[in-house]
């Protein structure tokens, strides 16, 4: 009886952690490593940064600049199940690790129109001043993209190694995860 008794404590203090820990790395805070080059130089390759999902709990609406960790899949409407299967602890067993969360910078907000002419990236008519990137895009279609309420436009920092909003449009609010806090 004793040892039930001790396995039980041993037990729902586990079962205490486990949901205490998911519940941070689903709302508040969570480690991310970066994959890729598409946020270089800014970002490097698995390095690790720290996001605050607080603004998604919140209905934060992601500003320009802003370092942003989103779900690529804009095809699909986002789940609080995708919350949770994305979340650290269950990412490591799933099957399907195709990178579908991406670390980029907001550059256009809703009511922005963003131009892309001549290897340049224009926010309503005014060319961007931009010192992170790590080099002048090249090759680039000209195109123009009008960011509709409740999404955002992002691209990487690396312009010529990044899918971004330039390939899949833009991105819903609610598939921002989370914003870069160190």
């Amino acid at each position: 009886m004793k040892i039930l008794k001790e396995l039980f404590a041993w037990g729902s203090s586990i079962v205490f952690g486990i949901t205490i820990a998911l519940f941070i790395s689903i709302f508040i805070f969570q480690p991310t490593k970066v994959l890729g080059s598409s946020m270089e130089p800014t970002l490097k390759p698995n390095h690790h940064i720290y996001v605050s999902k607080l603004p998604r709990a919140l209905s934060y609406q992601p500003q320009i600049g802003d370092i942003v960790i989103i779900d690529s899949r804009v095809d699909r409407k986002r789940t609080w199940k995708d919350d949770f299967l994305d979340t650290p602890l269950f990412s490591v067993f799933k099957e399907n690790r195709n990178h579908d969360v991406w670390v980029k910078r907001v550059i256009g907000v809703p009511a922005d129109i963003i131009t892309i002419k001549h290897n340049k990236v224009y926010r309503n008519g005014q060319l961007l001043k931009e010192d992170y990137i790590k080099e002048a895009m090249i090759d680039t279609p000209d195109a123009e993209f009008v960011v509709p309420e409740g999404q955002i436009f992002v691209m990487g920092d690396n312009r010529n190694n990044s899918r971004d909003s330039r390939e899949i449009g833009c991105i819903p609010i609610d598939h921002v995860l989370g914003v870069k806090i160190f």
